[in-house]
């Protein structure tokens, strides 16, 4: 609420659909017209990374060009949540650098895609650089939805905000 300046009132955002198929360009503008027509952030899908029809460098670019447009036009503080997941700690950490220095305040992360680890190293380097970070549950039923094994997403939840994580989506528990 602090980063976005909005207080007594829920906070409204959405994940940017199609998840897959859009040009950077196009996913970007969808991103514009959601904060433009009123929410407060809109986010990456769990599945939207680095594809060949959307390089993340490009969204990421075109995502902080609809944010700030939105800014503009409203006068409200926004918010995207970049997907940073990676397949090393370094390329992730490489694309929080990144979107810090596009001035996107969150970046996102798929602990079970990413790591364990690699969530706590981007948490620390999130806490030291003033950026906020969105965990992702993509994949938890494998560990919290089984009967015989696994544990409760309560408990998975407390160890991620443990780690770092701002905060966690954890739909349904």
């Amino acid at each position: 609420r602090d980063k976005l300046n909005k207080y007594g009132r829920p906070l409204l955002g959405c994940t940017i659909k199609p998840k897959l198929g859009l040009s950077a360009k196009n996913y970007g503008r969808a991103c514009y017209e959601c904060l433009r027509g009123g929410l407060d952030f809109t986010k990456d899908d769990e599945n939207v990374n680095s594809q060949p029809f959307m390089r993340w460098r490009d969204r990421f670019v075109f995502c902080a060009e609809a944010l700030y447009k939105a800014q503009a036009e409203t006068g409200e503080i926004k918010g995207h949540y970049l997907n940073a997941t990676a397949g090393t700690c370094e390329e992730m950490i490489k694309r929080a650098v990144f979107a810090r220095e596009l001035g996107v305040p969150i970046v996102m992360h798929d602990y079970l895609t990413g790591g364990f680890t690699a969530n706590t190293s981007l948490s620390h380097y999130c806490r030291d650089n003033g950026l906020l970070l969105h965990i992702h549950r993509a994949m938890h039923a494998v560990i919290d939805r089984q009967k015989n094994h696994g544990m409760h997403f309560r408990v998975l939840a407390k160890a991620l905000r443990l780690s770092g994580g701002d905060h966690i989506h954890s739909g349904t528990v």
